[in-house]
Order: C-alpha cells, then sequence, then structure tokens
C-alpha cells in the first residue's frame, strides 16, 4: 500500500486581473492601472485609492468583488509606486500632494471620461480618504467610503504605539530616506519603496495640513476640500492604532461641504480579535465587511447605524 503522506497545503486562489489601462495626469506623467468592468448593468463607478506604500493590486480581490456587485472600478498605482514607479526613485520629485491634486484627480477623470452618465463613487483606504480633496474635480464625486482615513499626523496615532510609530515613520523614515535618496521600505519589509517627497512630507506633516504646502497654494487647498459635497462614510477601527478616531477627525473636518457619517468598528463585530489598519480588504472579509460596504456604495445606507461616533465632537479646525 501506498504510504500516505500529510495533506498538502491548499493552493490560494489566484488574484484576480482585471484589464490593464494608462491615463495621463495634468502634467503629462502617465499612470498605470486596472479597470473592472461591472457584471451585468453597471450601478456605479468606483476609484479605489490605495494606503501609501500600497500596491494597487492589493485591492484586486475587493474590486473583483465590486465588479460581480455590478460596479465599474478602477484600481491603479500612484507615481512612484509599482506599476507606476519610474526606473529610479532617487531625484524624482514626487510629491504626496501629488497624489491627490495630479494622480487621484487624472483617475477621477479617466473614469468621468471612461463612463460619464454614471454616478462616481470612491473608497479610501488610509491617505487615499484624505486624497480626494486635492483634486480640482472633487466635486464631481457623488459618494465617499473611507477605512481609516487620515494624514499621519503623529500627535493622533493610539497612545500606547505612539512613541514606537514616531520612532518609525518620523526619525528612522526621514534618516534614511536622506541617506538613500528615498524611502527603501521594502527592503525593511515595512511598505513599499518612497520617493523622497512623498516621505518627507509624512514625516514631517503638521497638525493642519495646508502648513505642508507653500503659502501662495493654501487658500485653494482649503478650498477644494470644502468644494466636496458628497456624502462620506468614514469607517473606523477600534483597534487601528493609526487611524484612530482622533487622525480620522481631523482630516474629516476639512471635508466642510460634506454630509459626513463616521462609525467605530470592533472586530468583534465581524467575529475577529483583531482588524487593525489594513486587513480589511483581505478576502476573508468578503460576506461580511465587503458586502456591508455594498449597502453604502449602491443605496447610501449605513450598515451600522448603531456605530456611528457622536456628530458634536468638537472640531479640530478653526
Amino acid at each position: 500500500m501506498a504510504e500516505i503522506g500529510p495533506a498538502a497545503s491548499p493552493v490560494p486562489p489566484a488574484r484576480p486581473a482585471g484589464e490593464p489601462v494608462d491615463f495621463a495626469c495634468r502634467d503629462g506623467l502617465i499612470l498605470k492601472g486596472h479597470f473592472w468592468p461591472a457584471r451585468g448593468d453597471a450601478v456605479a463607478s468606483v476609484v479605489i485609492n490605495p494606503a501609501t506604500g500600497v500596491l494597487g493590486r492589493y485591492y484586486h480581490y475587493y474590486a473583483a468583488f465590486l465588479s460581480e456587485e455590478g460596479f465599474d472600478v478602477l484600481t491603479y498605482d500612484y507615481r512612484g509606486i509599482g506599476l507606476s514607479r519610474p526606473p529610479s526613485l532617487k531625484g524624482c520629485g514626487y510629491r504626496w500632494r501629488d497624489w491627490g491634486g495630479q494622480d487621484f484627480d487624472a483617475a477621477l477623470r479617466f473614469v468621468d471620461a471612461l463612463r460619464p452618465r454614471q454616478p462616481l463613487h470612491v473608497v479610501g483606504h488610509s491617505i487615499g480618504g484624505y486624497l480626494p480633496g486635492l483634486s480640482p474635480q472633487a466635486s464631481r464625486i457623488d459618494r465617499m467610503l473611507t477605512m481609516g482615513a487620515q494624514y499621519a499626523y503623529w500627535r493622533d496615532y493610539a497612545a500606547r504605539h505612539r512613541m514606537r510609530l514616531f520612532l518609525k515613520w518620523h526619525v528612522a523614515m526621514p534618516a534614511l530616506t536622506a541617506i538613500y535618496g528615498y524611502f527603501p521600505g521594502k527592503r525593511l519589509g515595512w511598505l513599499e519603496d518612497l520617493p523622497a517627497g512623498v516621505a518627507h512630507e509624512w514625516s514631517f506633516r503638521r497638525a493642519r495640513m495646508e502648513l505642508t504646502h507653500p503659502v501662495t497654494e493654501r487658500d485653494e487647498v482649503l478650498r477644494r476640500f470644502a468644494a466636496v459635497k458628497a456624502p462620506i462614510l468614514a469607517v473606523t477601527m477600534a483597534d487601528d492604532e493609526i487611524g484612530t478616531p482622533a487622525a480620522i477627525r481631523r482630516t474629516l473636518d476639512y471635508y466642510r461641504g460634506a454630509d459626513i457619517t463616521q462609525v467605530l468598528l470592533e472586530p468583534s463585530v465581524y467575529g475577529l480579535e483583531t482588524i487593525g489598519h489594513f486587513s480589511l480588504f483581505h478576502s476573508r472579509h468578503a460576506a461580511g465587511f465587503w458586502r456591508d460596504t455594498v449597502r453604502w456604495l449602491r443605496d447610501g445606507i449605513n450598515p451600522w447605524p448603531d456605530r456611528v461616533l457622536a456628530e458634536d465632537q468638537p472640531s479640530r479646525l478653526p
């Protein structure tokens, strides 16, 4: 009789693949991503904005899920990241603010031109929920869903993790960036490599985000955020050490013209002990969190009405 060995490990499903696309920013730079046509009649278009240093392909499972639910979806890489990375990051001059004012703006215009008569929604993860306010075309957005959306002001990190995160992102990152000419995040296993301009804007972010912009641009930045009229559902995970309620509120306060709902979810809502800042886009959430997000994206219904944070929280802006 043949000897029976240990059971083979299950083969993970192949990562879904949308249609490769490229599109131009207003400054002429070409970005690359993937487009996921809706299965059947389209309900709306969705642009997925990644977190800092996260590849667009990280969101492919969620994009494929949304396309099955009737959404046309765009995933893409910001300049300096993944498919949109140049041969060398040294001296490329890319900045964090470019990801919103140029890259997201180009993604928004690309999808709007492709599906001009459809509602246009945005799913923003981490910095991806902040960037829409930098686009000159942000008033075109019809609805936003954000997860852990903030712009990394260090005092907003969870108190028991604050010193560790401060040393990592606001001491080690700028020091290593100065040495290498870019941030070697991939070598460290922290995240993807980052252009120096992106790393420095993150490291030296101030409490008021507009103060990181030149004086001549600040009024325009505030005007663009205020021009966003789309309703926003902002998800905060209770165990997110970066996207804390305070960090997310600090970002939301700039969207002064939007109808905002901020919810605080415990991992136990989905039968888990931890979720944190990144794992909501893992495929294990397809039957739970992902299914709930469709209610918001399709119908504008908050699926967590009992988890809404008080609307009378004091604003952090004057």
